[in-house]
């Protein structure tokens, strides 16, 4: 059988649609791999906890927008074939059953922690296995926090089936009336807003808690007075929130509302019941909802796996990671925390979660509240509610300050906190615009206007991640300073495309998607085929969130041909196959996965010289590559120039990340993806940038170190993982 799979593999090449991995694949094979964590016994058991609930959010949402696209296409009668040789119809047969076989092993993976959360005195109980004076405050919890917001519907003919929303759930009911007998079905929709589970008082280090529908279904005689249940049981339905844009609406902000009521009316793409519910009561929600049997899953202990975030109790500091503080950068410091100074001093690297996101805020604060700064541009994608950054682009514009903030409103599932951003900004003076119609704005760029000295200053900041305090406590990313007037330049001209429509010419540093991102990766690619050729040696490094384009993967595969040593980290879809005789054995894919979420995106080219070296091209960027980020976003990729913050990326960040052998998965030829076994010699990125403050940041004390020696990753044909035990 062997020989019989690498003959296959031998004669996949660039003309072979088998060279391709599919996409909706291998998101769920990432998936995979964040459950596995949840099984992770070198995690706190609360961690493990969260890694589950992560991985029952991520499959919701995978299926609201993914596997709903593809339904709509077999709906549609669509027969094109994917990059990798499907149709809409064998995907949407093999997404579903892979994702069945997911959701089994999560039921699994909660019946082992809920057991092992037991164990620590952690407990999540039937309301019958509590004591009496339990019982009585369940009661009265009841009566007073729950009976008031819930509506208890009948479904009959005179009642139609109701609208249950996206994400919905609800208790279906089989009630039959004490007085004649007579059968009656009935649904209790359950409030979004209300808790999952309800924590006991008390208990302060055993904390106890319930499900809110075993507390419902405890109390049914007040709500159906007059009936006897003979059946309650708990489904969710999740619908299709993929939403379009027309391309000339005239008002595109009151069009953004109105899909956003859209939305919660979606057709139902899966129907997640308990396994104790009925076949009668089961077909009977089918009918109702218009849904195939097949997109029906039975849940053998809980409906909702994302809810179990609920159960992770900040009480039990044991039972979590150990609490991390990120490091504000000494260079500011040094510069009694101007901003400004720091930045003419020397660009600055700030590198999230490990050093602080207070940077970024703090430098549009000082932006809005210094006399001397007369404009303010901002891109928002993503951003919290209470937002610092907005707060302080409002105090800047009633100050007098020339303010513009870019809105981008199609940030998926984010539409309605930019919405009301956007409104309130507008009301303080401060110029929204919300991008080019049919581009979605991905870029992330602050650019600061300074009078100094008689003349005009600019500070640019560029990141890799949101402008969201919160995601930047947990995702890994870069925040790049500087005030070099050819970037600064070039992030004017890029505003000033995306809020007057004329296309960015004449860039000198930047690279801007959809216009040349795509094509200018493609040419940094073939040069490294150049210098392979012409014997001087080609590398090249990446760090991603996702790897699809065809075309530049095409681009990467001719490099291994050419003998380019290739290196790449792509934290979850990764479409190109690694290993392949004759197409990729230079190529080496693995993916991390751990405490924190990898979400900078960094690539590096030797440039003729081994990597890492000061003579190499090192770019960050906002765009991963896939279609949709080099065709349909306006994205950057921005060129690393300064020594000191070009020897961080390459010779501190990537090299670390490359090194990695405790929380990396590497895919293997066959599609597959294995566990790296660190063996006796354990190093883990997050663990070391934890620890170790950046280049960039530390001020003076290392304005002269040397770059770091023997740091050089193996090359690409050597970075395999050892024997799986």
């Amino acid at each position: 059988m062997a020989k019989t799979v690498e003959k296959d593999l031998t004669a996949i090449g660039l003309r072979s649609r088998k060279r391709f991995i599919n996409r909706e694949l291998s998101w769920l094979a990432f998936n995979e791999r964040v459950l596995e964590e949840a099984m992770n016994e070198s995690h706190p058991l609360l961690e493990r906890l969260r890694f589950l609930s992560i991985s029952g959010t991520n499959l919701d949402e995978f299926f609201i927008v993914r596997v709903a696209g593809l339904r709509a296409q077999v709906r549609a009668g669509v027969r094109s074939l994917s990059q990798d040789g499907r149709t809409p119809s064998r995907q949407f047969d093999q997404v579903n059953s892979r994702a069945m076989k997911l959701m089994v092993r999560q039921q699994e993976s909660w019946q082992v922690l809920r057991e092992e959360l037991a164990d620590h005195g952690i407990a999540v109980v039937h309301p019958s296995e509590l004591d009496e004076k339990a019982r009585l405050w369940l009661d009265d919890h009841f009566t007073h926090e729950i009976f008031p917001v819930l509506t208890p519907l009948a479904a009959d003919p005179a009642h139609p089936f109701p609208f249950i929303p996206n994400g919905g759930t609800s208790l279906a009911l089989s009630l039959r009336r004490i007085s004649d007998g007579a059968s009656m079905a009935a649904l209790l929709p359950l409030p979004n807003q209300m808790p999952r589970f309800i924590r006991l008082p008390g208990r302060r280090k055993k904390p106890t808690f319930v499900k809110v529908e075993d507390v419902i279904c405890q109390h049914l005689d007040s709500l159906f007075p007059g009936f006897e249940v003979e059946e309650a049981e708990h489904f969710r339905i999740l619908r299709d929130s993929d939403v379009e844009i027309k391309e000339k609406a005239e008002d595109l902000l009151l069009e953004f509302e109105s899909l956003v009521k859209r939305r919660r009316r979606g057709s139902a793409i899966s129907l997640r019941v308990s396994s104790f519910m009925s076949k009668e009561m089961r077909d009977s929600i089918i009918e109702e909802l218009n849904i195939q049997e097949e997109n029906v899953f039975q849940a053998s202990s809980l409906v909702g796996i994302g809810d179990l975030s609920e159960l992770i109790v900040s009480e039990r500091p044991d039972l979590l990671f150990e609490p991390f503080t990120p490091r504000f950068p000494e260079r500011i410091r040094d510069f009694d925390g101007d901003h400004f100074a720091a930045i003419r001093a020397k660009d600055l690297l700030v590198h999230h979660p490990y050093e602080s996101f207070d940077v970024v805020v703090q430098f549009i604060r000082q932006a809005a509240r210094d006399p001397d700064v007369v404009a303010i541009k901002q891109t928002l994608y993503r951003t919290s509610d209470d937002s610092p950054i907005v707060r302080d682009l409002i105090e800047a514009a009633e100050s007098g300050k020339n303010v513009t903030a870019l809105v981008e409103l199609k940030a998926r599932f984010d539409e309605e906190a930019n919405i009301r951003l956007a409104r309130k900004m507008e009301a303080a003076g401060v110029h929204v615009v919300y991008g080019v119609i049919d581009l979605k704005t991905h870029a992330k760029i602050a650019l600061v206007v300074r009078r100094e000295g008689g003349t005009l200053r600019s500070y640019a900041h560029f990141g890799t991640g949101n402008y969201h305090p919160d995601n930047a406590r947990v995702y890994t990313d870069l925040s790049y300073f500087t005030c070099d007037e050819e970037l600064c330049r070039d992030a004017a001209r890029v505003f000033n495309f995306t809020t007057g429509y004329g296309q960015p010419e004449g860039l000198d540093k930047l690279v801007v998607a959809p216009f040349h991102l795509r094509d200018t990766l493609i040419q940094l690619i073939d040069d490294e085929i150049e210098h392979a050729e012409a014997g001087r040696g080609g590398t090249i490094w990446a760090k991603l969130n996702a790897l699809v384009d065809g075309k530049v993967i095409d681009a990467l595969y001719r490099a291994s041909g050419a003998g380019v040593q290739i290196s790449l980290v792509v934290r979850g879809i990764c479409c190109l196959r690694p290993g392949l005789p004759g197409l990729s054995e230079n190529i080496t894919v693995k993916s991390i996965v751990g405490r924190f979420l990898e979400h900078s995106r960094i690539v590096c080219f030797g440039a003729g010289h081994p990597l890492p070296s000061p003579k190499a091209k090192v770019y960050i960027s906002s765009a991963d590559w896939m279609p949709r980020n080099l065709d349909r976003r306006i994205e950057l990729l921005v060129p690393i120039e300064n020594p000191t913050v070009h020897r961080q990326i390459l010779d501190e960040i990537m090299v670390t990340t490359l090194r990695d052998n405790l929380q990396c998965w590497y895919l293997q030829p066959d599609r597959t993806y294995v566990r790296a076994h660190p063996g006796g010699d354990p190093f883990g990125a997050h663990r070391y940038f934890m620890a170790s403050p950046s280049l960039s940041g530390r001020g003076s004390a290392v304005e002269d170190r040397p770059r770091l020696e023997n740091a050089a990753a193996p090359p690409a044909s050597t970075l395999t993982p050892r024997t799986p035990t």
